[in-house]
């Protein structure tokens, strides 16, 4: 106990950039505080999000105040048809002063990347995001170059509009940590929203958390405890998506193609310990898995026909299986 205590201490003070950065956000962003939830997760986390809405949701606003408020470069992308891979990594352009060639940056060299209506471009420009996402760096010409640290992509898609677009592939989807998606604001809070809209002074955030705080908090997040028993809650979750049968789930045997993959189980962990860290606790619960769970699966599991017929979503196949796989 005097481990988690000293651990208790260590957040409690690595955390503390915590409530100036939510104060700040608050001041723009009324109401989705889920959404800025499950943002600090994937920055905490080193990881990526996907968010599924209709427009004007406040998605460009979050992810662009947040940039201000951590002092880091943000940088937006609009995916359309007709973009290329070099519109987003960069290209190498011949300078007729040296007769060399050199290599010019894109904009996903940026600490806070949008990339807008991601399902709009083709596979090929969507590949050459996952991969920058994947390996941090991005390779133009002969050089190879590192992202800048902290590096996260927010990409966001339109559930409404599908003419004109690119699904993305599962093994693409996989890449992004969380998959959130976001609903209406409350009738209270679009009051508030107009209000704050049509006033002449629109209030800015100011810069409170370094780049180091959040590299910081990112080594402290891994030091937090996870008992043996949490491992095996989030490992019988995930199995659960593969072998229904063998947590009293059969009938969803026919209705998923695929379960989650291995890395359903890391994301979880690692938001499950982000979600600990903001909560500022040492140690992991049950219910910060449980938490986090819609988020980190919704996009990880696969539906076969027969699921689509009967108008069966992942959401309720993970409802299920967190109401059937015991709590340690």
């Amino acid at each position: 106990m005097a481990d988690i205590s000293a651990l208790n201490e260590k957040i409690e003070r690595d955390s503390a950039f915590l409530v100036p950065l939510q104060n700040e956000m608050g001041k723009v962003i009324i109401g989705q505080h889920y959404m800025l939830d499950r943002l600090l997760i994937a920055l905490l986390s080193n990881g990526h999000i996907l968010l599924e809405g209709v427009p004007g949701l406040a998605k460009t606003l979050a992810i662009k105040s947040l940039s201000q408020c951590i002092d880091g470069h943000f940088s937006r992308i609009q995916f359309t048809p007709d973009l290329l891979p070099a519109d987003l990594v960069g290209t190498v352009i011949y300078n007729q002063k040296t007769g060399e060639f050199n290599p010019r940056k894109g904009p996903v060299f940026a600490n806070f990347v949008l990339a807008d209506e991601i399902n709009r471009a083709p596979a090929k420009v969507q590949s050459a995001l996952l991969e920058a996402m994947q390996e941090r760096q991005v390779t133009i010409g002969e050089n190879t170059f590192m992202l800048p640290e902290p590096f996260l992509v927010m990409a966001t898609m339109n559930p409404i509009e599908q003419e004109g677009t690119y699904p993305l592939p599962e093994a693409q989807v996989d890449r992004f940590m969380l998959k959130v998606v976001l609903d209406f604001p409350t009738p209270e809070d679009e009051q508030k929203i107009i209000n704050l809209n049509v006033n002449r002074s629109f209030p800015k955030v100011e810069k409170v958390v370094t780049p180091q705080d959040i590299i910081r908090a990112r080594a402290t997040l891994r030091e937090v405890y996870m008992d043996e028993k949490i491992e095996k809650y989030i490992v019988d979750i995930v199995y659960a998506t593969r072998t229904p049968e063998k947590y009293g789930l059969s009938r969803f045997k026919d209705l998923i193609s695929f379960g989650a993959s291995p890395r359903a189980g890391i994301n979880m962990a690692l938001a499950a310990k982000a979600m600990a860290f903001i909560k500022r606790r040492g140690y992991v619960i049950p219910d910060d898995v449980r938490a986090v769970c819609m988020d980190v699966m919704r996009h990880r599991i696969g539906l076969t026909y027969e699921a689509e017929a009967e108008n069966i979503t992942t959401e309720m196949i993970v409802r299920e299986i967190l109401n059937a796989v015991e709590v340690p």
